[in-house]
């Protein structure tokens, strides 16, 4: 049985490139949240703590990734940083990640490992394309 794809193919690689951003756009806000706490929040860290460090990274590699600028290496950097905080903050809390908390942590580690074989996509500094 044939299927077919109401979807054009021309699509995937802007799709790519709309997620890409979205994506660091978001890893960033966590970023500005624990380094400036922007948004306002009740828990951020102790200066040069574990989490601290974590908010650095965040922000680095989500604006790199929303922008598409070194887009691998990041995406490596970020999925790797997101694995270690759900082995250490989420995983001893419970197995289940929506009771632990660790949802977004596996759903940004998985994507960021997607993006380290994609790449960024046609919109992005990496493609000189805008």
């Amino acid at each position: 049985m044939a299927t077919s794809n109401i979807f054009p193919s021309w699509l995937a690689p802007r799709v790519l490139s709309v997620v890409r951003l979205v994506a660091g756009l978001l890893f960033l806000q966590h970023g500005l949240q624990k380094l400036i706490g922007i948004p306002p929040t009740d828990h951020a860290p102790a200066m040069f703590s574990l989490f601290w460090f974590g908010g650095i990274i965040e922000t680095v590699t989500g604006a790199l990734i929303a922008i598409g600028l070194f887009t691998r290496p990041a995406a490596f950097v970020a999925s790797g940083t997101m694995a270690v905080a759900y082995w250490m903050v989420h995983a001893p809390q419970g197995p289940f990640p929506a009771n632990n908390g660790g949802d977004a942590s596996i759903l940004f580690c998985f994507l960021f490992f997607y993006l380290i074989f994609a790449g960024a996509g046609p919109w992005s500094a990496d493609q000189r394309k805008f």
